[in-house]
């Protein structure tokens, strides 16, 4: 296994664990640690963003240059992953907010669903 393989497992592993105890610190009221699960919630998420930026530099490439259309659609594709997400929160984690919930969430797919013409186009 070379070095930049066994970086990139390591970054995965520690990323993914954090990433997953922040989401369930966030989750769990039993733990009472929703603020602290953010923050370490952050940090997995950080690592895991990192990783690409990590394998590009070990792999000796030279900077690359930004297609803001590419940055665009993924930003709105994370944002709609965002708002689908917050719905299912609000309904699973959070008591009394079930339709405003449902509301969010319907908004989410539907914000979905406009990424297959962002992505692909219409013809």
């Amino acid at each position: 296994m070379t070095k930049k393989n066994f970086l990139f497992l390591v970054l995965t592993v520690v990323g993914g664990l954090l990433f997953a105890l922040g989401m369930c610190m966030c989750l769990l009221p039993e733990w009472n640690a929703f603020r602290p699960g953010v923050v370490v919630t952050g940090l997995g998420l950080a690592v895991l963003l990192a990783i690409g930026l990590v394998r590009w530099v070990m792999a000796g490439k030279p900077v690359a240059k930004i297609n803001w259309n590419k940055v665009g659609k993924w930003a709105y594709c994370a944002a709609a992953l965002l708002v689908l997400g917050a719905g299912m929160a609000m309904i699973m984690a959070f008591e009394g907010l079930m339709i405003p919930g449902l509301i969010v969430g319907v908004i989410g797919i539907v914000l979905m669903l406009g990424l297959i013409p962002v992505f692909k186009g219409l013809k």
